[in-house]
C-alpha cells in the first residue's frame, strides 16, 4: 500500500474540508512583527511639506516622487516658496515626478487655500486635536481624501490614523481583514480600530512590507507566505498560479527534432 504525504491543508478523509482560521489583526501583528523586525515611527517632514510630498507620489513610483520632491525644495528653498511659485515654474520643478501637468496646479492650489485661511504654513496645531476632527480639517482642503489626511497625520505627527494604500488594501482583503465589496476609502476606518492606537504605525508597516515583498499583486509568494496558515485567498492564487503556467506549456512551441547526422560525406 503507497502512502502520500500531508501537506497540512488537507481535512481528514471521512469528514469534510476544515475551514481555515480567520486570520485577525493581532495575528498580523504577532507573526509579522518577528518577521519584519520593529517598527519605529520618525517624523518624516513637516506637515505641509508632507501635503506636497502626498500629491507628488501619486500615481508614481516612491523614488520618482522622492526626486519630485527633493528637486522642488532644492528649488524655491521652503513650502512658503512653492507658494510663491507660478504653476509654470512648480510645473518645471516636478518634471521628473510624472504628471507634473496635473500635480502643479494642485500644489499650487491647496498652498494658496492654506495661506488664505492659517495666514502661514504651520499645521502642527491639528496634533492637538482629537484625531477625527483633525482628519476632517484636513479632509475639507481641496482635494485631500482620506489617504493623504491619513499620511500627514501618522508619518509627520506621529498620530494614530492609518493610511491605505494600494499594497495595504490588496493584502487585507487577501487576508479577509476587509471584505471583498470594501473599497479603499472604507478601509481605513475598518483597519485603524483593528489594533490599539500605538500599534496603528507599526500595522500599517508590516502589511505595507508583506505587500511588497510577498503578497505582490502579480504572482505573488503564497509558498513564502507565513499568513498561509489562515489566508482564505491562499487556494485561489495558487489554483490561478497552476493554470497560468499550464496554459504558458500549452502556448509552448514542441521542440524540433534533430535530424540524424549524416554518417558519410557526400559527393559533390
Amino acid at each position: 500500500m503507497t502512502t502520500t504525504k500531508s501537506t497540512g491543508d488537507e481535512a481528514p478523509p471521512s469528514t469534510p474540508r476544515a475551514k481555515r482560521p480567520k486570520i485577525t489583526a493581532h495575528d498580523v501583528m504577532e507573526y509579522m512583527a518577528p518577521e519584519y523586525g520593529p517598527a519605529e515611527w520618525q517624523p518624516r517632514y513637516s506637515p505641509a511639506e508632507e501635503l506636497v510630498y502626498t500629491i507628488l507620489s501619486q500615481h508614481t513610483s516612491d523614488l520618482n516622487s522622492e526626486r519630485a520632491f527633493l528637486n522642488l525644495m532644492k528649488t524655491f528653498k521652503s513650502v512658503e516658496g512653492v507658494a510663491d511659485a507660478s504653476v509654470e515654474e512648480i510645473e518645471k520643478a516636478i518634471l521628473r515626478g510624472g504628471l507634473a501637468k496635473q500635480k502643479a496646479p494642485r500644489i499650487k492650489d491647496i498652498l494658496t487655500q492654506l495661506k488664505a485661511e492659517l495666514g502661514n504654513f504651520d499645521l502642527s496645531f491639528l496634533a492637538e486635536m482629537p484625531l477625527e476632527d483633525a482628519k476632517s480639517w484636513l479632509k475639507r482642503l481641496n482635494g485631500i481624501g482620506p489617504k493623504t489626511a491619513a499620511i500627514i497625520l501618522c508619518f509627520s505627527l506621529g498620530m494614530p490614523a492609518m493610511p491605505v494604500d494600494t499594497h495595504i488594501f490588496r493584502v487585507s482583503q487577501r487576508l479577509g481583514l476587509i471584505g471583498p465589496k470594501i473599497n479603499a476609502e472604507r478601509a481605513h476606518d475598518i483597519l485603524e480600530p483593528m489594533v490599539a492606537p500605538e500599534e496603528v504605525f507599526p500595522f500599517h508597516m508590516y502589511l505595507i512590507r508583506h505587500g511588497r515583498q510577498i503578497c505582490r499583486a502579480q504572482r505573488p509568494k503564497c509558498s513564502e507566505c507565513l499568513m498561509g496558515w489562515g489566508c482564505p485567498a491562499k487556494r485561489v492564487m495558487e489554483r490561478a498560479a497552476t493554470n497560468a503556467a499550464k496554459q504558458k506549456a500549452r502556448k509552448r512551441p514542441a521542440a524540433k527534432k534533430k535530424s540524424p547526422k549524416s554518417t558519410s560525406k557526400e559527393r559533390i
